[in-house]
């Protein structure tokens, strides 16, 4: 052998145990990308029921909501019947009943006032005397300055 052929061998010999070097790292991050291909299959695996509970979820809450926007137009319709309820009823019956009140008032005042006129003529309310009856003067109001 001559010396060429030795210095060949020894470079093929530290190729060879720098090959060895880096094949060992890579042999390394090779299992690590292993691995992470498992946890992200994992992961995948783990999601997909998870986004289908999701779908689910939501189209029930879409059906709810949906029930919901029905019950509430029935409730504006119900309180638009309401309302015209009550308008119907305030205007057929108030304006008799505010008239029927005032009309009420006056005559508590008219008996009122003629109570305290025939009480002041001395015949105390009972028969006619034949006097004609004189209503009581009004105080003139003070003023508060």
């Amino acid at each position: 052998m001559t010396g060429g052929d030795i210095a060949g061998l020894i470079a093929a010999g530290v190729f060879a145990v720098l090959v060895g070097l880096i094949a060992v790292p890579l042999l390394k991050l090779g299992g690590v990308f292993d691995q992470t291909r498992d946890s992200i299959k994992d992961v995948s695996d783990g999601i997909t029921p998870i986004l289908a509970e999701s779908t689910v979820t939501v189209q029930e809450a879409n059906k709810q909501l949906a029930r919901v926007d029905v019950i509430t137009r029935n409730v504006e319709e119900v309180t638009g019947n309401v309302t015209s309820l009550v308008a119907l009823f305030a205007a057929s019956v108030g304006g008799p009943l505010i008239r029927l009140a005032g009309f009420s008032a006056a005559v508590r005042a008219g008996m009122s006032s003629l109570r305290t006129a025939k009480e002041a003529d001395g015949t105390g309310g009972s028969g006619r005397s034949g006097k004609t009856v004189k209503t009581a003067a009004k105080k003139p109001k003070k003023s508060t300055r």
